[in-house]
């Protein structure tokens, strides 16, 4: 994976540092940090926070600098930088002057010992690559506890790392999930509704801290939202609460019999050679395609019914059609909008499965993916449509009234408006998406 041209040598940077370091920041950053991130992300730390001290007001260094002090090549560095980034210890800021970008690199501390065993997700990481025995004598040695200019630009942990290396023979497969490492990876009302049909109470077993864990693993593992669930199941005590450690196997159980493999490693993900994902959007449907992206089925439906609660017996259905099918929540939300239109704003549980079977074929992945689908089926139906009308029969010696014919221009003249009125449509919805999107962030 290249990463040539990300940053050149000419442009500069400058390094901050915020805080303090950790008493015994050098044995977390060596035996924790390092075995996770690699030699060179590790060095690129040392070498930035070790230049803190030769800086002198305002002053901005070059990354041709930078490569000489590594001995490193510019995209190796670039790679290095993603991964200090998605682990949590740099942040990028990004600024353009004359006519040239420079940056700022905030160091953030890295955990203490104690601080990165405690971080669920960190310690499983480091417990899948360097192994039980190791780890176990890690944790047991480990045991004390010890505004900004430009635009943030840094990257998350799921924009640098995935948790697995997909594999298909013959063929080079590229993960594109991006999903962050925060509790909004999970509808957690879905969870709750779960807990409650089985008379468990959802507030003992969605407690911060596990709605955390459930996050985290959910993110580490690559699990979808109903495999979480059945983790959750799986690992309920006698008690009604969540056994951690058990929710973690459960987990990682999922996870082997998934990938078909017993190995968590870090790798860095592909990045995309298409713009997939629509990043300033002007257009009304790329708008559109950006809100669905980035809102759940459930606040879908609410904001199409001019805020108020989604049914009961929607959501089931939606949940019902995304378990079985297999449909990301974007797809879905595409999907929910497009039987929306196509039976006067009423979720038909029968139409609704009949086309999500035909997407899950299909294989759609993003919102775009399905919108384009979506409209190609519609226009390929109207295309038949229009040839059976335009289909010559054997000519007849009847004459053929003048009001019959009148009809017919029409008829063909309404089929060649319908493709413009379903654009009409998508975009009317985008509207009103972004009209209460808008509102109920003005009362939050």
């Amino acid at each position: 994976m290249s990463h040539i041209g990300k940053i050149l040598p000419i442009e500069g940077y400058r390094v901050l540092f915020k805080g303090n370091l950790p008493v015994d920041y050098a044995k977390s950053l060596t035996h924790l940090y390092q075995p996770l991130i690699g030699i060179q992300a590790f060095s690129l730390y040392q070498t930035l926070l070790n230049e803190l001290e030769f800086q002198h007001g305002s002053s901005v260094q070059t990354h041709h600098t930078l490569m000489n002090y590594m001995n490193l090549p510019l995209d190796d560095i670039y790679r290095a930088r993603l991964k200090l980034e998605g682990i949590g210890l740099l942040k990028t800021y990004q600024n353009y002057t004359d006519d040239q970008n420079s940056y700022i690199y905030e160091l953030l501390s890295p955990f203490s010992p104690a601080n990165f065993f405690a971080d669920e997700m960190l310690a499983q990481l480091l417990y899948h690559h360097i192994g039980e025995t190791k780890f176990k004598l890690l944790k047991e040695y480990y045991t004390e506890h010890g505004k900004r200019e430009g635009s943030n630009i840094t990257a998350s942990f799921n924009e640098v790392f995935q948790t697995f290396q997909p594999y298909l023979e013959g063929m080079e497969v590229i993960d594109d999930q991006d999903e962050s490492v925060t509790e909004s990876a999970i509808d957690f009302t879905w969870m709750e509704q779960m807990l409650k049909q089985r008379m468990v109470p959802a507030n003992r077993v969605l407690t911060s801290e596990n709605r955390k864990l459930i996050s985290q693993m959910m993110t580490l593992y690559d699990l979808a939202t109903f495999e979480v669930e059945k983790s959750v199941l799986w690992a309920l005590t006698d008690e009604n609460s969540l056994n951690r450690n058990e929710f973690k196997e459960a987990c990682h159980d999922l996870f082997r019999n998934k990938h078909n493999q017993t190995d968590i490693r870090l790798t860095e993900k592909e990045v995309r050679t298409t713009n997939e994902t629509v990043s300033n959007p002007t257009t009304k449907e790329d708008q559109l395609i950006t809100e669905l992206e980035k809102i759940s089925p459930k606040q879908l439906l609410e904001d199409l019914s001019s805020g108020g609660q989604a049914s009961a017996q929607d959501m089931k259905v939606i949940r019902e059609v995304m378990t079985t099918q297999g449909l990301p929540s974007p797809v879905m939300n595409v999907l929910i909008h497009y039987v929306l239109l196509q039976s006067n704003m009423k979720l038909s549980r029968a139409y609704l499965e009949k086309i999500a079977s035909h997407w899950s074929r299909a294989n759609l992945q993003t919102a775009k993916e399905a919108m384009a689908f979506a409209k190609s089926e519609k226009g390929r139906y109207q295309k038949e449509q229009t040839n059976k009308s335009n289909y010559k029969k054997p000519q007849s010696n009847e004459v053929v009234p003048d009001w019959f014919k009148e009809r017919k221009k029409k008829k063909q003249a309404n089929s060649n408006q319908a493709g413009t009125d379903t654009q009409k449509e998508w975009e009317e919805t985008a509207t009103l998406l972004r009209k209460y999107s808008k509102n109920k962030n003005n009362h939050l």
